[in-house]
């Protein structure tokens, strides 16, 4: 009984786990909303201002300019999908 009861609970942890990804917005949409000076891009300012980690920011700033742009988070978001076994 124990193991059924740990294993349902182990698929409902990753089909919300599941379901959050799907419900997460697009990157693009994601830059849009962060990037408040409109230059397309959003800078490490921007990106704490929106309630993010700033180490985090280093982390997806992958030419290290100093901005983070759609392609940059999306594929930093499809990294951590990937990670996550999605």
């Amino acid at each position: 009984m124990r193991t059924i009861v740990f294993a349902a609970a182990a698929v409902a942890t990753l089909a919300s786990a599941g379901a959050a990804f799907a419900q997460m917005p697009a990157p693009a949409d994601l830059i849009k909303q962060w990037d408040k000076d409109g230059d397309g891009a959003v800078s490490k300012a921007e990106w704490t201002a929106a309630g993010r980690q700033a180490e985090r920011f280093d982390l997806i700033d992958a030419n290290k300019d100093g901005k983070i742009t759609a392609e940059e988070l999306e594929k930093a978001m499809a990294a951590m999908r990937q990670r996550q076994g999605g």
